[in-house]
């Protein structure tokens, strides 16, 4: 934990040129102020393996989406943070722009806001349009997607397709206010990717400003020893975003750390059981520090998040405890006492 803390410091430390207009301090703290506090989950619906099912024509599930995020709305939930895919938008730009205007009708409905996420460093580093592979039994998102993936993400970093794909989505929905945040990039360097990353991290940044949204952008901190990667990411987000999975004594210390930046937090990605990582000590002491709670998981489905990530079960049959996710797919809690909390501190009766 010593040395996260003296890498947080330093690239808290160091300055950088923001690439475009970033949000003042009093605008980054005024928007935060003009909402409730955020709490919410990542979401894919159940009958979805990765980013493509979800947004192909031919799999996208209006239906099973609205019961889902009726779940969220049921336990309190304002936000969702949903991952977009490049190869959706190049196979059919106009029909992947109706749906997610579709998806974002029904949360709207359920009173729930949306931040969309652009770029992906996690899980596999191919993928295809078309249909998508069935789950492998036991194994966390076995067919979760990277975007652009990988080499695409070092080579394709100045890629005018990827501009353009970006720079439309923002413009088409820059001003619509059912859009809370625009996450440019999650976990970029995973997958042993490092500052491979750094390129295409420095020009969605240029692109996100260039098209110059309404709504604030960030890329979330996840790993501390990336100072490169972080220095960027800190430097040109309008408000600070970031993972943890750790202890919660842990996550006060790196809290504490961030403030330094001087703007609103949410936290993007927490929650796993068998780290201890969970609602009763990490969503308590975000509510307590008024950061942005969004969970990993909400609906346990094609994704297998109820599996650990580096514990595979090739039965396939249940974890005794479930490492994401709060609900089954009829909508019953995995468990209620959790739920109880969630809604309590989200004051719902």
């Amino acid at each position: 934990m010593k040395k996260i803390l003296i890498l947080i410091a330093c690239f808290a430390s160091l300055t950088l040129a923001a690439q475009g207009q970033r949000w003042s301090t009093e605008k980054a703290d005024k928007w935060y102020a003009e909402h409730k506090w955020m709490t919410g989950a990542n979401f894919i619906p159940s009958t979805a393996i990765n980013q493509l099912e979800m947004w192909q024509e031919a799999t996208f599930d209006p239906q099973t989406i609205d019961r889902e995020l009726g779940y969220a709305q049921g336990i309190g939930f304002n936000t969702m943070r949903v991952f977009l895919h490049s190869l959706a938008y190049k196979a059919d730009p106009k029909g992947f722009k109706k749906r997610i205007d579709k998806y974002l009708e029904i949360a709207n409905k359920r009173g729930i806001l949306t931040m969309f996420v652009f770029f992906d460093d996690c899980w596999s580093p191919t993928s295809a349009i078309g249909r998508q592979p069935e789950p492998k039994t036991g194994i966390h998102n076995s067919g979760w997607l990277q975007d652009p993936g990988f080499p695409a993400s070092e080579q394709r970093a100045d890629d005018k397709e990827l501009q353009a794909y970006v720079k439309d989505i923002l413009t088409t929905f820059g001003k619509d206010k059912r859009i809370l945040l625009w996450d440019l990039y999650n976990e970029p360097g995973n997958s042993n990717k490092g500052d491979k990353s750094l390129a295409l991290l420095k020009n969605v940044f240029k692109w996100a400003r260039e098209a110059n949204p309404e709504q604030p952008i960030s890329v979330g901190l996840w790993k501390w020893d990336f100072v490169a990667l972080n220095t960027i990411q800190a430097q040109n987000s309008d408000v600070i975003t970031y993972h943890f999975y750790e202890a919660v004594a842990d996550h006060q210390r790196v809290i504490e750390l961030l403030k330094t930046h001087d703007r609103p937090m949410i936290c993007t990605e927490y929650m796993a059981r068998t780290k201890n990582n969970i609602f009763s000590n990490n969503m308590t002491l975000l509510k307590k520090e008024n950061i942005g709670a969004i969970n990993w998981g909400l609906v346990a489905g094609k994704t297998n998040t109820i599996y650990a990530w580096d514990t595979p079960m090739a039965t396939g049959e249940e974890p005794d405890t479930w490492f994401h996710d709060i609900f089954r797919k009829d909508g019953t809690p995995y468990r209620q006492d959790e739920v109880n909390l969630i809604k309590k501190l989200n004051g719902v009766k």
